[in-house]
C-alpha cells in the first residue's frame, strides 16, 4: 500500500482588533509572526483605522447587526486603508523582521474572486461573500512554495472590476479550508481575549477544548459573547472541511498559540 507523504505544515493566521492600531503591540506580534518558522499567511483587518481616516474625509462609518454598510465611498476608504496604508505597513514591518512577506488582496493575481451579497433584508452595499470552490488554491500555493509570506487584506473582487469587502475571518477559514487540501494547516484567530470565555465577565474563564456540540449548547443557553460567534463559527467550517486544527486565543500569546499551549481549541 502506498503511504501518502506527510504534509508540510501552514499557518494561517488572522490579526485584527486593536493590535493594529496599537502599534507597540504590533510590533510585538510581528515580531512572534516572524519567528515562526513555518510556512505562513497573515490575513488582517482593520477597521479602527478606516473609521478614523473616514471621518477625516468626512466619510460616516455605517453599521447594522454589528456589520459595516459599504456604500460607494465606503468601498473606496477600505480599499485604500485596508489595501494601502494597513497591509503596507505590516508588509514594511515585516520586511525590517527578515520576512519576506507580499501583500494581497483577493484582486491580486484573481486570489479570491467573491460575489456582491445579495440583498435580503438588508443592502450592505460592496460587500463580499466568497464561493470555496473560487478559491484559486494553486495561486496562493504558487507564492508558499517560492518562500514568501502572503499578507492579506480583507478584500475581494467581483470580477467586473469592482472591489469588495470582505470579513477577515471568513477570507482566513476560506484559505484554510482549500489549502488544506496540499498543506498540515493550523489556523490561529488572534483577537484581545485569550480564547473563548464561559463567562465574559471573567478573563480567566477560558474553554480550552471546545467540540461543536459543547458549542451549539452553549450558545443555545447564550453563554458567549455575541461577537465572538462568527469566529466560532467560521472556526467550525474550518475543521469540517480538512483543516487540521483550529485555535481562538490572545494575540500576545502567538508563539504559546502556534503549539497549542494557550487559547481554545477546536475540535
Amino acid at each position: 500500500m502506498d503511504m501518502q507523504p506527510e504534509k508540510e505544515s501552514l499557518f494561517i493566521i488572522k490579526i485584527g482588533g486593536n493590535v493594529i492600531d496599537e502599534e507597540k503591540s504590533l510590533n510585538k506580534f510581528l515580531d512572534d509572526f516572524a519567528f515562526l518558522k513555518s510556512k505562513k499567511i497573515l490575513v488582517h483587518g482593520g477597521g479602527k483605522v478606516a473609521t478614523s481616516i473616514g471621518e477625516k474625509l468626512g466619510i460616516t462609518s455605517n453599521y447594522v447587526e454589528g456589520r459595516r454598510i459599504t456604500d460607494g465611498d465606503t468601498i473606496d476608504l477600505v480599499t485604500m486603508v485596508y489595501g494601502g496604508l494597513v497591509n503596507k505597513k505590516i508588509v514594511a514591518l515585516l520586511q525590517s523582521k527578515n520576512t519576506n512577506a507580499i501583500g494581497l488582496t483577493g484582486a491580486d493575481a484573481n486570489m479570491i474572486p467573491a460575489q456582491k451579497r445579495l440583498v435580503k433584508k438588508i443592502d450592505f452595499g460592496w460587500v463580499g461573500d466568497v464561493d470555496q470552490q473560487d478559491l484559486n488554491s494553486s495561486q496562493w500555493k504558487l507564492f508558499l512554495d517560492n518562500g514568501m509570506v502572503p499578507v492579506v487584506a480583507p478584500l475581494t473582487h467581483d470580477g467586473a472590476g469592482n472591489m469588495l469587502n470582505t470579513n477577515a475571518d471568513t477570507i482566513a477559514s476560506v484559505l484554510a479550508t482549500g489549502l488544506s487540501e496540499y498543506y498540515s494547516v493550523k489556523l490561529i484567530f488572534c483577537f484581545e481575549k485569550d480564547g473563548v470565555l464561559s463567562d465574559i465577565q471573567k478573563d480567566d474563564s477560558v474553554i480550552r477544548n471546545l467540540d461543536e456540540s459543547t458549542y451549539q449548547q452553549l450558545k443555545k443557553e447564550k453563554k458567549l459573547f455575541a461577537g465572538i460567534l462568527p469566529k466560532i463559527d467560521n472556526a467550525f467550517a474550518a475543521i469540517n472541511h480538512g483543516v487540521e486544527q483550529v485555535i481562538i486565543g490572545n494575540s500576545s500569546k502567538l508563539i504559546e498559540l502556534s503549539k497549542g499551549e494557550s487559547g481554545t481549541i477546536m475540535k
